[in-house]
């Protein structure tokens, strides 16, 4: 395998100045960056990436971490992501952390021993307070979940206003007896829906049933389950809002296994507007995300660090959500 030196020796010129051709460097001039080049090619030279990368520090990889590879939700925000990656030449490293908060301080390792260039956090399982001690070691970007005291970039969107209209919507379709599916009791995300759901009730003066506030129900088959819980009790809402698509899918399919119309007998409001909230039947009223948006300005926001090495504080980029009315409401 030939080598700096191989080349130099062909050339005439020092491995330094190879180098410096090879590397394209200004003050190289253009004769001998082809005379280097014609070389290299002869000889079949490739610098070695690795060494390169070892030497500037730079693993042109980011990491992603991500708390559930099976939730369609997020295979949407990292198609976003990777978009954007592969444009400029980055590669991703994509981390599940199971919504354990070990696993992501384990996965923190990598920024620290330089194996990935910055992290993208997709959901947080660890406080500000602890997250704080991993920024000297290289960008870290929140998208979608983020703490708020965190001094941090981040890309979301309005979760509170989502719980709200989208409450709102059934309240002005009539209804007063209304569930609401929470998912992960720890999730700044669904505290925040849940507030929007809250004070639309509150603004009409309609009273909430805690039996009717659902717990970790957060896919198609805890939907599934939430509808039988629902039926085993004394009196059942008339509508529900769930936390995703996937949870409202599984409330649809087990809902009319059970003979009961949608939306005449329950509607039902998901959340996100995957493609699945076209093709249940009926097609589902759901709130709208650009998850794929999201992704997208993440990774900017990631370049803008890696690439062109921005110092980027507490910034937050807000995406706008819309209510898209169908046929299960």
């Amino acid at each position: 395998m030939a080598t700096i030196e191989d080349v130099a020796k062909m050339t005439g010129l020092s491995p330094a100045t190879v180098s410096r051709a090879l590397n394209n460097h200004p003050y190289v001039s253009e004769e001998k960056k082809r005379i280097v080049l014609e070389a290299a090619a002869k000889l079949n030279y490739h610098p070695n990436a690795s060494a390169k990368k070892l030497r500037e520090q730079k693993a042109d990889t980011i990491a992603v971490m991500i708390p559930w590879l099976t939730n369609p939700f997020f295979a949407y925000l990292l198609e976003g992501i990777d978009t954007v990656a592969t444009e400029n030449d980055l590669q991703l490293l994509v981390c599940q952390t199971r919504n354990d908060p070990q696993k992501e301080l384990g996965f923190f390792t990598l920024l620290q021993t330089k194996q990935v260039d910055g992290m993208i956090l997709t959901s947080v399982e660890n406080s500000w307070d602890t997250l704080c001690n991993y920024v000297e070691y290289g960008p870290i970007v929140m998208c979608n979940e983020y703490d708020k005291r965190a001094e941090l970039p981040a890309v979301f969107t309005d979760q509170t206003y989502g719980g709200y209209v989208g409450t709102r919507h059934l309240i002005e379709r009539g209804h007063t007896n209304i569930a609401f599916c929470r998912g992960r009791a720890d999730s700044n995300l669904v505290s925040e829906r849940e507030q929007g759901f809250r004070k639309a009730m509150e603004e009409e003066n309609i009273p909430i049933r805690e039996a009717w506030m659902l717990n970790d129900v957060m896919d198609l088959e805890d939907g599934k389950r939430a509808v039988r819980k629902l039926l085993n009790m004394r009196h059942m809402p008339t509508a529900v809002f769930t936390g995703s698509d996937q949870v409202a899918a599984g409330m649809i399919l087990e809902a009319r296994a059970h003979g009961l119309r949608v939306p005449e007998d329950i509607a039902v409001i998901g959340f996100d507007d995957q493609p699945i909230a076209e093709v249940t039947e009926p097609a589902l009223t759901t709130i709208k995300q650009p998850i794929k948006e999201m992704g997208k300005k993440a990774m900017e926001l990631m370049l803008d660090a890696v690439l062109h090495k921005k110092k980027w504080g507490k910034v937050g980029i807000e995406l706008p959500l819309d209510l898209i009315v169908r046929r299960s409401t």
